[in-house]
């Protein structure tokens, strides 16, 4: 019953945006180019670069359960990461890189600016930097979840400070695909959480997705909020 439920309520639009906006990113770096997958963790894109020379940089600290916290993957496996290290310290030359992608990390990073730096210097000019990160997320992976809220002015201001130019930054749906995939979980969590009137809560999560079924057509809202911004940006 509660996985029909489940199944019926839960659409992840989060991470079905951003693997579409990840291939198509990633299939436009030029064939046998050299690409650094910083924060690689299970290498969960090196299929989308099959065409290049792929390194993997991970700091394989994190082991699945973590401090209990929040959410966790119950087990997390880093053992053919290529470069064990911080991601404010990567042993590799200056300008090293031709590409370089970082996806959902920056929320692990205690100063993801830092991580910003190493990555200006290791891309060549005009290299690409390919970036995720979320707005908006829940704890994960915890004790290694320090930051959230990275908006587009957080992109435009830092990697500007930096000698990049953005190519491309885009939205991953916007305030109401939000509350659309956080209210197909209401009846979960209420039930998870002890709270009595989740039967209420799951009647809420399927009126909500109803709603969003017939809404059609609405104003984009990204400017309030969203998953995450995606962001393209060239080494100048």
């Amino acid at each position: 019953m509660f996985g029909f439920l489940r199944k019926l309520l839960i659409d992840d639009q989060n991470e079905r945006g951003r693997r579409a906006w990840l291939t198509r990113v990633i299939a436009a770096v030029p064939a046998r180019a050299r690409l650094l997958d910083a924060g690689a963790g299970e290498l969960g894109n090196r299929p989308l670069c099959q065409h290049l020379e792929y390194v993997s940089q991970d700091f394989c600290q994190y082991e699945g359960q973590g401090d209990g916290q929040g959410l966790h993957n119950g087990r997390w496996d880093t053992s053919r990461i290529d470069l064990v290290c911080d991601i404010t310290s990567i042993p590799e030359p200056d300008a090293s890189f031709d590409a370089i992608l970082c996806s959902e990390v920056l929320e692990h990073v205690p100063d993801p600016t830092r991580a910003l730096d190493e990555f200006a210097r290791l891309l060549r000019p005009g290299g690409r930097l390919l970036l995720t990160a979320p707005f908006a997320s829940f704890v994960h992976m915890a004790p290694y979840h320090f930051c959230s809220g990275f908006s587009r002015y957080w992109y435009e201001h830092h990697l500007v400070r930096r000698g990049f130019r953005i190519v491309e930054l885009k939205p991953n749906g916007d305030w109401f695909d939000y509350v659309h995939q956080e209210m197909g979980r209401l009846g979960s969590m209420a039930r998870r959480h002890g709270g009595r009137m989740w039967p209420i809560a799951y009647a809420a999560g399927l009126m909500a997705a109803l709603y969003f079924r017939m809404r059609g057509p609405t104003r984009d809202a990204s400017g309030l909020a969203c998953f995450g911004w995606h962001c393209v940006a060239e080494k100048l």
